[in-house]
């Protein structure tokens, strides 16, 4: 069987956007099980902040995969002025998801040093170890 170029690369851009949406399935699954079966120990608040986290952050990676198949389709098969700005709108709005989730799962803008004092009114701090503000 032979492949031509594009077909090889819209392959390609849909294994990318299946991996993307595995993983935020399976990120959310992951997360609810060890939400569930969790140890009982931490807060109640503590908990669902975890649970929260962790399918943000599942969210986070399976929208990068996303994006990176959107654009490995985009451009190397159909580059006209329509799906490009198409593409852009896309990942504009990825972006601000993006952007959005990293504030709720981190509690500070992705340019802001980890130990920021100046944390955006009303996010929770981060709960890697690092003290609170």
């Amino acid at each position: 069987m032979e492949w031509e170029f594009a077909e090889v690369i819209e392959r390609t851009g849909e294994v990318m956007e299946g991996a993307g949406v595995a993983i935020i399935v399976l990120g959310a699954m992951v997360a609810s099980v060890r939400f569930a079966l969790g140890p009982r120990q931490e807060s109640r608040e503590g908990a669902w902040r975890a649970y929260r986290q962790a399918v943000g952050r599942a969210i986070l990676l399976g929208l990068e995969f996303l994006v990176a198949g959107d654009i490995i389709r985009t451009v190397a098969i159909d580059p006209t002025f329509r799906s490009v700005g198409v593409l852009a709108v896309i990942v504009l709005i990825r972006t601000f998801l993006s952007f959005s989730l990293e504030l709720e799962i981190e509690g500070r803008w992705p340019w802001q040093p980890l130990n920021a004092p100046d944390r955006p009114t009303g996010a929770a701090p981060a709960s890697r170890g690092e003290p609170s503000a």
